[in-house]
């Protein structure tokens, strides 16, 4: 090889081993992107949960303030139906094999059904009081409903075809987030009025297995699971924290601080991270570096009204509602998740 070769060769090389490096030392691309913030200038006061029909490409938004619900194109985000007539919608959750919407109402505690293609009310089940959070289990077709205070609390179990009432699992206080493990029977709920603690039930059983308290955090209303590791995440409000526990045992395994207010946490499982939305103007999002080790990766910031959302890993998208402040209108906001 002859000098003028070498010396291009080195030359090639020392390019190669910048390049390396300053690819090296960029910043990461933030985990979110904003793709669009459109106005709900029809809905006026709090947003609460959302729900999608993924192969109907609809995104469902209950508008508690509004006492609506209001029905959008997931992907451009434009207005296809408001339902009237709610007091104070909270959880809603649509059911792909009967095409039904269930809307639970805190005002009434009445849960109400909707056909999905008219929209038309064909049933209701009305509860001892304050319907809230709602999930699907897909094994079972059934949908779960926390409800109900002190006294008189737990959830129900509502048949996902007919939205009939099949049984109620009885609870000492309101059920805030809860979680349905899918790999077994286990049931997973958040009790912050009955000291701020988790109770795990056994679907199988009916019964009460167990009852985690919290380290001293207390306020713990969103919850997520990760079933491939059995972790369970909590969002706590005072102070505001995420708390890691082993699922199996209810040890805490971390804690992380996070947005103020929380309202909404979701897991994703494929990059393998936590994302928490709540009141204090930013979504924190943590990274699972390993089941036992967790990294606050960014605050991303939000509108001071950005409380609750929506996570679909599987289309790499998060939706945030705003509920409007000095003077704002209310807002839906489409964010990409980037690797």
């Amino acid at each position: 090889m002859g000098t003028a070769t070498i010396r291009r060769a080195a030359g090639t090389l020392s390019l190669a081993g910048f390049l390396a490096v300053a690819a090296a030392r960029a910043p990461a691309p933030p985990p979110l992107r904003l793709l669009r913030t459109v106005p709900l200038t029809g809905v006026h006061g709090r947003l609460d949960h959302f729900d999608v029909d993924v192969l109907g490409q609809r995104l469902f938004l209950s508008a508690l303030g509004n006492n609506t619900l209001e029905v959008f194109d997931r992907r451009s985000l434009r207005l296809l139906r408001t339902i009237p007539g709610l007091r104070e919608p909270q959880g809603v959750t649509y059911v792909p094999p009967s095409n039904r919407i269930f809307v639970a109402s805190g005002g009434d505690g009445v849960v109400r059904i909707y056909d999905g293609s008219t929209y038309a009310l064909v049933h209701s089940v009305r509860l001892p009081s304050d319907a809230d959070d709602t999930r699907y289990d897909p094994a079972s077709n059934r949908v779960w409903v926390g409800f109900g205070g002190r006294g008189h609390a737990g959830l129900a179990v509502l048949d996902g075809a007919t939205g009939r009432l099949v049984e109620t699992l009885a609870l000492p206080a309101h059920p805030e987030s809860f979680q349905l493990a899918s790999a077994g029977p286990l049931v997973y709920v958040n009790l912050p009025s009955a000291g701020n603690v988790v109770a795990v039930l056994d679907r199988a059983t009916r019964r009460r297995i167990a009852t985690w308290t919290l380290g001293g955090a207390r306020a713990n209303f969103p919850m997520a699971l990760d079933q491939r590791d059995n972790r369970l995440f909590i969002a706590c409000r005072r102070p505001a924290e995420v708390l890691v526990l082993d699922a199996v045992t209810g040890r805490i395994l971390a804690r992380l601080p996070c947005v103020t207010s929380a309202d909404d946490l979701w897991y994703d499982p494929a990059n393998r991270r936590i994302y928490v939305s709540g009141g204090g103007g930013a979504i924190t999002v943590i990274q699972q570096q390993t089941p036992h080790r967790y990294l606050r990766l960014a605050e991303f910031p939000t509108p001071p009204g950005g409380r609750t959302s929506l996570l679909l890993p599987g289309l790499h998208r998060l939706y945030l509602g705003v509920w409007g402040r000095a003077g704002r209108p209310e807002a839906l906001q489409a964010y990409a998740v980037q690797p």
